[in-house]
């Protein structure tokens, strides 16, 4: 144990060291935290559309004041003798609405009443969002006109853990796990690689050292620099975002060190197995960003990847996570809905750990 903890002292008086190597530790992970929550939303507000009324009666413009009074969209002028689709290629808007000339007319007489939404499409998620708002705010117009019977069913939708849809504390926890999936692996393998290129690990290799003694004391000084780093990353969570433990926290904790314990393991074992510090970062990025970012449910669910791909899911460490930091922040399940999932990075962690070793066994073969 001794020496496992002056090989985790030396790592850290060697990260001290290193100025930008304290800001790469600590300081990125809090802009990339505050740049993507701010980045990303889940609301759409201000979507400029074109309404053209070709009815002059007082019903028409009611339902025009209701497009106006909407949240979601911003009415932009435009003549009533162009055509419509003219508004997309000239980027001015992102729908119309085409009010018909008959439209007051047919409403009073009781008849069906169309009225056209065209939707610029080259956005898929943004189109599907302005047919939504836009359908809404037909059927609130329905009930307030009395232009249609009540429906015999209604559903009555109240929204849990997020009511607010706030983007942050949805993305927050998110980009939380992606930070740690990035950074200290990183550092751990930029440390590692960097033993390797300049020959320096030989001096362990003669060193009265074991190669579990070596690679644990390194993780053990990564670990704590990702605790440091969790704990700020925590508190803008917590202080700046309005996050807090939903349930039982524990399961959060135990995750949060495997979860260090793993990504700290896996920058050694590349960092051990790539003697090149460019080699390893590239492998880092790769992995700790690309995979995390796009098959984690990060952005968007796992069911919506691609079905020949999204397999690949089922081995990124950061998927389980994730699932895990959000139900604590967000759900409240605890044990019950999480148990395996801690059990699997745990897994993934000692799967690193036992790689790791095998690069760096050679250090207790004698002549």
């Amino acid at each position: 144990m001794r020496r496992i903890l002056a090989q985790a002292r030396k790592e850290l008086t060697q990260l001290l060291r290193d100025r930008l190597a304290v800001a790469l530790a600590l300081v990125l992970p809090v802009v990339l935290l505050l740049l993507q929550t701010t980045a990303i939303s889940l609301t759409v507000s201000d979507l400029p559309i074109v309404v053209q009324n070709l009815d002059s009666s007082l019903l028409s413009q009611k339902l025009v004041d209701a497009f106006r009074q909407g949240l979601s969209f911003h009415i932009v002028a435009w003549p009533t003798d162009k055509q419509p689709e003219e508004a997309f290629a000239a980027n001015v808007a992102r729908g119309v609405v085409v009010i018909p000339q008959d439209f007051g007319r047919r409403v009073a007489r009781g008849e069906q009443a169309e009225v056209q939404m065209l939707v610029d499409g080259s956005d898929s998620n943004t189109a599907k969002l302005i047919a939504g708002d836009a359908a809404q705010i037909v059927r609130a117009f329905n009930a307030e006109t009395g232009a249609t019977r009540p429906e015999p069913v209604t559903a009555a939708i109240r929204l849990w853990y997020n009511p607010s849809r706030s983007s942050k504390k949805f993305y927050g926890p998110g980009i939380f796990v992606m930070a740690m999936s990035i950074f200290p692996p990183l550092l751990a393998t930029l440390a590692m690689s960097k033993e390797g290129e300049q020959k320096t690990i030989l001096q362990v290799y003669v060193a009265n050292i074991s190669a579990h003694e070596f690679l644990l004391g390194k993780i053990l000084a990564f670990m704590i620099v990702a605790s440091g780093e969790a704990l700020i990353m925590m508190a803008i969570l917590f202080g700046g975002f309005g996050l807090h433990f939903a349930g039982d926290p524990t399961p959060f904790f135990v995750a949060t060190v495997l979860y260090m314990f793993c990504v700290t393991t896996f920058g050694n074992m590349i960092g051990a197995a790539i003697p090149s510090q460019v080699a390893a970062m590239q492998v880092i990025a790769l992995t700790g960003f690309l995979l995390v970012y796009m098959f984690s449910g990060l952005l968007f669910p796992i069911s919506n990847i691609p079905g020949s791909i999204q397999w690949l899911s089922n081995f990124v460490w950061g998927r389980y996570y994730i699932e895990v930091v959000r139900d604590a922040m967000l759900a409240g399940g605890g044990w019950p809905s999480v148990w395996w999932k801690v059990l699997v990075i745990a897994g993934i962690g000692g799967g690193f750990y036992s790689l790791a070793w095998r690069n760096m066994r050679r250090m207790q073969l004698k002549d």
